[in-house]
């Protein structure tokens, strides 16, 4: 055999090596425990405990409400309020252009630049108006699945 293949065989017979642990009373000299063991038994479970340690851990993180304390994480219930606000906030704007536009008309009337027959509020708000049936509304299947699975992860929370 090479040298090579010698030394690796010195090292898997190392630590394949069987060694006893012994726990004695130092008073009496009693043993009180005695456990057999390799130093490759005691990686391999070193390592099975850290991937244990660190998969309860990452489970804990990421299933709990305790991953809401991680920067980053936010809460549904913060998600679905920002969105709610996000949709009132743009219909508030909307609402602001209209009486915006309701004002400058009644401006002109009132400083004579237009005649008040011609200034109808209906009119303003019709001139920002979109039909939606212009538009298709139908949902695509792409759609449809995405709320299909948004309903089912709401369910779980």
């Amino acid at each position: 055999m090479t040298k090579k293949r010698l030394k690796r065989k010195a090292f898997f017979d190392s630590i394949k090596a069987r060694r006893r642990l012994v726990i004695i009373n130092e008073e009496t000299f009693e043993e009180q425990f005695s456990l057999k063991l390799s130093i490759l038994n005691v990686f391999i479970l070193g390592s099975l405990g850290a991937i244990f340690l660190i998969s309860v851990t990452s489970y804990i993180i990421a299933f709990t409400p305790l991953r809401e304390y991680i920067p980053g994480y936010s809460s549904t219930q913060l998600k679905q309020d920002a969105l709610l606000l996000g949709i009132k906030a743009d219909s508030l704007e909307f609402q602001l252009n209209k009486n915006d536009e309701y004002i400058k008309s009644v401006k002109k009337v009132l400083t004579g630049d237009l005649e008040y027959a011609k200034v109808n509020k209906d009119s303003i708000l019709a001139s920002d108006y979109v039909d939606p049936s212009e538009y298709e509304m139908e949902a695509g299947k792409a759609e449809l699945e995405l709320r299909k699975q948004v309903q089912k992860e709401a369910q779980k929370k």
